[in-house]
């Protein structure tokens, strides 16, 4: 009866309301085999085994290329997306709020239609002036965007229930934070994929390394805690990981800075319709002398300008990076749960591997966009093309002016 839910949801209010705990699952094969340990060191085993499994995974997804890679991100992103949504649903299950998961799965559709039309329309220029139907779309596509979201907003509106306003104003709060977590973030990781998948590598493999370490770190040496929402969580940990992840990062960047598969910009091939790895390494990526402190001034040091860019990146990843998982914490003991799933055992959910994630994604874009990335002439170029002939003609008269002002157009016509 409506005096009956009218009640639970008083409780709820008044209380935290609890997710159901997900039974263990840790594979059989496994429990047998360490059913002789204590649970501390059967989680260490666990852990211990299954992250190597993971990281090869990861390995084997970078040499399929930069196509698959931003396939599994958007698998990634989905699958978070769900576990978030999960436990949202399983919290006020009871109320069978109308339209809920529909209009869940429905926004997060809009949001990635409208990130990933952007993402197509800028690097895919040619592919889409060159068809029909994607040029309508990409010209319209900002408002086809905001009409699909107009939408999902009024099927809210229209899904509103007495007695359920404030729940289902805080389901609606909670889906947008979720799409702005997690669908942003995957959408400025491929981003960063595009700039060079070392762009994409590097930052995700220190966060990785960090996680890894601060855990090895504070089981074996932890002592002192570091914050209380995540009692595990030592200062001989955090200390540790740091100084593990800026020797990690410093290694791994020189050693992928060689490659061209790695340093190159990801670009599309409208000729092969296929995408394409291959340039003149930039600056950022070609040995550099660098001389050592006056102390040591004779002795130099032959380093890729991108190792130092890799100490920042490292550097957050250590120190910013493992507030995403308090963060996490502190959402998951909010309501009272272990982990966001258990989809892989001894690790939780997905979002459990990728709360660090989030934050990292942020900052590569915007110290890209910050320190490393210049005016693009192709870009340029591209854009002039979409213009109409007068228009293209005055720039053209404008910027021969300019040129023959600054002393420069004489010379280019010498040289030709």
């Amino acid at each position: 009866s409506l005096d009956g839910a009218s009640d639970n949801e008083t409780k709820s209010e008044s209380g935290v309301p609890e997710v159901p705990v997900p039974a263990d699952d840790t594979p059989e094969v496994l429990n047998k085999a360490l059913s002789g340990l204590s649970s501390r060191w059967k989680n260490w085993w666990v852990r211990g085994i299954l992250t190597p499994a993971m990281i090869s995974f990861f390995f084997i997804i970078i040499y399929l290329g930069p196509m698959v890679l931003m396939m599994i991100v958007l698998c990634i992103q989905i699958k978070c997306f769900h576990e978030i949504i999960t436990i949202g649903y399983s919290v006020y299950h009871s109320y069978h709020l109308p339209w809920f998961r529909t209009l869940s799965w429905y926004f997060l559709l809009c949001v990635n239609y409208f990130f990933y039309g952007e993402t197509v329309t800028d690097y895919f220029f040619t592919l889409v002036q060159r068809e029909e139907p994607l040029r309508i779309l990409s010209k319209y596509h900002r408002f086809i965007s905001f009409a699909l979201y107009l939408t999902g907003f009024c099927m809210f509106v229209l899904s509103l229930v007495k007695k359920h306003y404030r729940l289902q104003f805080y389901m609606f709060g909670w889906t947008h934070v979720t799409l702005l977590i997690v669908v942003t973030q995957s959408h400025l990781i491929i981003h960063n994929l595009f700039e060079g998948m070392i762009w994409f590598i590097v930052p995700i493999s220190c966060v990785i390394c960090n996680d890894i370490m601060a855990y090895m770190f504070g089981f074996f040496f932890g002592r002192t805690p570091l914050i209380k929402l995540s009692p595990k969580k030592t200062w001989e940990g955090f200390i540790g990981g740091f100084f593990a992840t800026i020797v990690f990062g410093i290694l791994l960047s020189y050693v992928m800075s060689g490659y061209r598969f790695f340093v190159c910009p990801v670009e599309f091939n409208n000729d092969s319709n296929s995408f394409t790895v291959d340039c003149k390494p930039s600056e950022l990526f070609q040995l550099q002398d660098y001389g050592l402190p006056p102390v040591l001034q004779s002795i130099t040091v032959k380093l890729y300008p991108f190792q130092i860019h890799s100490i920042a990146l490292s550097a957050f990843a250590s120190i910013m990076g493992p507030f995403g998982g308090f963060f996490a914490s502190g959402f998951k003991r909010a309501f009272k749960i272990k982990d966001f799933a258990n989809t892989i055992p001894g690790h939780g959910g997905i979002m459990d591997r990728f709360d660090c994630q989030y934050l990292m994604a942020t900052f590569v874009n915007v110290y890209i966009a910050s320190f490393i990335r210049g005016p693009n002439p192709s870009k340029v170029i591209q854009q002039l093309l979409a213009l109409r002939p007068d228009q293209q003609l005055h720039i053209f008269n404008s910027l021969k002016a300019h040129l023959t002002e600054k002393g420069l157009l004489p010379l280019l016509e010498e040289a030709a």
